[in-house]
């Protein structure tokens, strides 16, 4: 009886696919979050790129007099 108590702990010691399945989700919420901080600290810069560009073509339209 305790060999077999014995056998059954050894293959569940190896057995740590559960382990794997936990680090992949912690990396994907480590990616994730990178992600969100990259598009809040770039989302101001991207917006005044975009401004500017918006700006640069209203002024081009009313110089040249068309929509």
């Amino acid at each position: 009886m305790l060999a077999t108590i014995r056998k059954h702990m050894v293959t569940q010691k190896n057995n740590d696919e559960g382990a794997s399945a936990v680090e992949y989700g912690l990396l994907v919420a480590a990616i994730a979050a990178v992600i969100i901080l990259l598009v809040f600290a770039l989302g101001g810069f991207v917006k005044g790129a975009f401004k500017t560009t918006c700006d640069a073509f209203d002024t081009n339209t009313s110089i040249t007099g068309t929509c």
